[in-house]
């Protein structure tokens, strides 16, 4: 498959080197030049273990370029993977991702799979059909793809996640998605666009809740000098919440690190 990473950011670099790995033709595409010519030397602009060993095995499946009109007309499927992050006032700044998809519509030349794994708000796959229709008369199809990686683990949670979220709207989107992840043994959770968008969103709440959780037990450990790790260890927390995901960043205070979001 021929695939197309756009941004190559933590996402975009670990899920390019991925889906080389996998035996995919890919390239990735990014707009900061020393960037690109950083990972043309293989060097990798993130710290994750195993990944710049990775690069070097896959070299011969990868290109890195700043030319997206080169990375949209060569591949089959592209994967936006851009930055959006979150502003002052909790909303998301979706300007890097309108950007991105502003500028594939500006060259796209044929049917395309255009995969969303950035994190945007639910019904930004309308927003993207609407958009590249401006411009493009032809057949394309967009797939919502959510990503689940953390820092540390983003290699093994790629190659061994516990699901992988795919919402689309077509049986050829369906098919070449499929196809995409058929080397990775995990279940395949096929759904609508929105609801793979809203799955990433109840994901991100739902362990956003298990933090403030365990921090608040860490207070009241401190208060009643108790071990907020053994407290942890409890048969209840482990069975029922996750005792690694309880385990994992506990830190200095008895506070779970906020670090663990970014993984989210």
């Amino acid at each position: 498959m021929k695939i197309s990473i756009i941004g190559t950011g933590y996402v975009g670099s670990t899920t390019g080197v991925a889906f080389a790995f996998l035996g995919n033709k890919v390239i990735c595409m990014d707009k900061d030049k020393e960037k690109i010519n950083n990972l043309n030397k293989g060097i990798i602009p993130i710290y994750e273990p195993g990944l710049e060993e990775m690069l070097n095995k896959v070299k011969n499946n990868i290109i890195f370029t700043s030319d997206i009109e080169y990375a949209v007309k060569k591949s089959d499927v592209i994967f936006i993977c851009v930055g959006t992050p979150s502003r002052e006032d909790g909303s998301i700044d979706m300007s890097y991702f309108k950007e991105a998809i502003r500028e594939i519509t500006k060259v796209i030349n044929g049917y395309k799979v255009i995969v969303n794994k950035s994190t945007v708000p639910v019904g930004t796959a309308d927003w993207v059909k609407e958009e590249i229709k401006k411009c493009f008369k032809g057949e394309f199809s967009v797939v919502s793809n959510p990503e689940f990686l953390r820092e540390g683990s983003a290699l093994k949670d790629f190659l061994e996640p516990d699901r992988i979220v795919i919402g689309v709207e077509d049986e050829i989107a369906k098919k070449i998605m499929s196809e995409i992840y058929s080397k990775i043994n995990a279940p395949k959770v096929i759904t609508d666009i929105r609801s793979a968008e809203m799955i990433k969103y109840a994901a991100n709440a739902f362990l956003a809740m298990k933090i403030s959780f365990i921090n608040e037990i860490a207070n009241i450990c401190k208060r009643v000098g108790s071990d907020v790790q053994r407290v942890a260890e409890g048969k209840g927390l482990g069975k029922r919440i996750g005792l690694y995901f309880l385990m994992r960043e506990l830190v200095m205070g008895g506070h779970v690190s906020q670090k663990i979001l970014m993984g989210c």
